[in-house]
């Protein structure tokens, strides 16, 4: 995702476009070789089959010493691709989430888990990652300017492709769970069922934890890109976002959330947007017990930084059960 402003070309690189252009440069096999990791193991499931979306991989990570004896927890990721192995991401970046997550596990302060790393459909990503509900409220000529938006590099920012957000979480809610809960030893339970992304992969978690509150007990939504688009200037999309929170916010008794901006790049622009997202929040009851909202000076709108602070949501969403 670009910097809708400034001239920085590494920021600009994060459009749809120009990843693709960057694909060619990266060896062929890369989208076929499955991630080499520090620690666990990684089960590929390629060109997982929908009837809902365009089919991608699915990347499982098991930690050390998985075993069909116990019960894990399922924390499923978007951004697949981006989660385990810099060597074959488009920008040399990862979450590093295999050496986060058995550091964790390994120190106790985690429950068992699985990681669902969910490719994303590239340049279907903006339209599967934005939340249709709040798309939905807005009149026709909103909706068609949405529609009608660029990047800062002149690239659709859709490229003619409907929102079709409601779809992928039919996929991953009626699917993909039932094959993950189906094929490993998993907890079934929302208690032990989570969801997370960034950036446009922040929105859609906690789309996903609205929509689906029986399913996802927490989400974890870095970065999360309210402004939908690339520009704040006569945009509507943030306050039909927090207009949606109102009512259809989970129970803030059985659900965790956590939220987290940087301030550098793209991140720059989420402070005053955040603090209207977390004044809806504290409005329907979510307390320090069960939701977090962290400013990250210095930090900037990328796989770094993002690894960087993981550890603070999965240690809030995956602590241990007394």
């Amino acid at each position: 995702m670009p910097l809708y402003l400034g001239p920085s070309f590494l920021l600009s690189l994060r459009s749809p476009s120009l990843l693709i252009l960057l694909l060619a440069f990266i060896p062929a096999n890369s989208h076929s070789q499955v991630p080499t990791v520090s620690s666990g193991r990684v089960v590929r499931h390629p060109d997982f089959f929908s009837q809902w979306i365009p089919a991608r991989h699915v990347d499982v990570w098991l930690p050390k010493g998985y075993t069909n004896s116990k019960q894990y927890a399922v924390l499923y990721m978007h951004d697949g691709q981006m989660l385990f192995d810099s060597t074959l991401t488009w920008n040399r970046q990862e979450w590093g989430v295999d050496e986060k997550l058995q550091t964790l596990l390994d120190n106790k302060k985690i429950q068992d888990v699985i990681v669902v790393g969910i490719w994303n459909g590239g340049i279907r990503r903006h339209a599967e990652y934005f939340p249709q509900a709040p798309f939905g409220s807005l009149t026709n000529v909103q909706q068609e300017k949405i529609y009608n938006s660029y990047r800062s590099n002149g690239q659709s920012i859709f490229s003619g492709i409907p929102i079709s957000s409601d779809v992928y979480l039919r996929f991953l809610v009626e699917e993909l769970k039932p094959f993950i809960d189906k094929n490993y030893s998993t907890h079934k339970q929302r208690e032990h069922t989570f969801i997370a992304g960034s950036s446009m992969g922040g929105l859609i978690s906690l789309y996903a934890i609205c929509e689906y509150p029986d399913v996802f007990g927490g989400a974890a939504c870095l970065s999360t890109h309210w402004p939908g688009l690339m520009q704040m200037e006569d945009n509507p999309v943030p306050a039909a976002f927090f207009s949606y929170m109102q009512i259809k916010l989970p129970d803030p008794a059985t659900h965790r959330l956590y939220f987290d901006h940087g301030t550098e790049t793209l991140d720059s622009m989420y402070a005053r947007l955040q603090e209207q997202a977390d004044a809806v929040l504290k409005k329907k009851g979510f307390t320090e017990k069960n939701w977090i909202s962290l400013n990250w000076p210095g930090q900037d709108h990328s796989e770094k930084s993002w690894r960087s602070r993981l550890s603070v949501p999965m240690e809030f969403l995956l602590r241990p059960k007394n």
